[in-house]
């Protein structure tokens, strides 16, 4: 089985949930002073991360993932969870004096969220290499959000490789310059963004999606509850509706659990709204749970859904 290099953050989410929203308690004449603390209901403690995410969607759906990443002395409980759930963790490299990065998000009632991020052993990203996994080189690879230099370096490094990779910015955005976002998404498979993030990058690089297409091959714009949107070069957009979800309980990781069903798709060979659709689905499973990895499902379980959905059973 051919393998995937998921480069990005490993990370514990330290998830909060304030029973109210935030607009109701933050002054808009008083942005420039603001100093607002928000009694919260509950905390939980996670395991996170984009990269660690996106390679626990991936092993769920019976693929080769690689995690690529920089961890602190506090990841082995943590990486043999995942191991003992598929991923490799032939990439990880382990930072002996630092601990493995943090998140702290606090969810409102109408899901918007605020988030704070200690990078910790991120930092050192770049220490973790595509070139240095062991066996074959990968069939394909994903630049998730990460340590900005790791960021900048993983497009350069795939392009050099001949590995074919989907460039996912999020929220680095706003700590990488115009050109650099640029620069990145040269050469991708696909850049992957939220309508919002999508914005951000055509704002702060100057170019219209027109531009991006003639540098990267598709652009996929995931549009919560809405579905997604797939935009291929030279092709008409392809508007993929969400899976219905039963019951919203949180929307972290999300995003994650749906690129690693859209890599299901391009490694099994559907085209982008096949690969959508398995996207969606994953992303349906992980909003209904608690934390970003404390989903599961068959393959049986996870076919009658998508035919549910969609009318038709993945071909995966």
């Amino acid at each position: 089985m051919s393998q995937i290099a998921v480069t990005g953050s490993v990370a514990f989410d330290h998830i909060m949930n304030f029973p109210g929203k935030f607009q109701d308690h933050i002054l808009a004449d008083k942005l420039h002073i603001l100093n607002v603390s928000f009694l919260v209901q509950d905390l939980r403690r996670l395991r996170g991360g984009c990269a660690a995410n996106i390679a626990y969607a991936c092993a769920l759906l019976g693929l080769k993932p690689v995690l690529t990443a920089s961890v602190g002395t506090d990841f082995a409980p943590y990486g043999d969870w995942l191991a003992a759930r598929g991923v490799d963790l032939g990439g990880v490299h382990t930072v002996e004096e630092m601990l493995t990065a943090s998140c702290f998000i606090t969810t409102d009632e109408t899901n918007n969220q605020i988030t704070g991020f200690y990078p910790g052993a991120m930092t050192r990203a770049g220490e973790a290499k595509i070139a240095n996994l062991p066996g074959d080189k990968p069939a394909l690879a994903i630049v998730s959000p990460n340590d900005p230099g790791a960021m900048k370096a993983y497009p350069a490094e795939c392009r050099e490789l001949g590995v074919p990779f989907l460039y996912d910015p999020g929220q680095n955005i706003p700590a990488l310059s115009g050109e650099e976002l640029f620069e990145g998404l040269r050469g991708a498979k696909a850049v992957v963004c939220n309508d919002y993030e999508l914005a951000m990058v055509q704002e702060k690089s100057g170019k219209s999606l027109e531009d991006l297409l003639e540098v990267c091959e598709t652009v996929v714009v995931t549009l919560g509850e809405k579905g997604s949107r797939i935009h291929p070069r030279g092709e008409d957009a392809i508007e993929v509706p969400a899976v219905k979800v039963e019951k919203a309980v949180d929307p972290t990781g999300a995003g994650d659990a749906y690129r690693g069903g859209l890599i299901k798709g391009l490694m099994s060979g559907e085209g982008w709204e096949s690969a959508a659709r398995l996207g969606s689905l994953v992303a349906a499973y992980c909003v209904e749970h608690q934390g970003t990895s404390n989903y599961s499902f068959t393959r049986e379980q996870f076919n009658a859904r998508f035919e549910q959905a969609y009318g038709l059973v993945p071909s995966v």
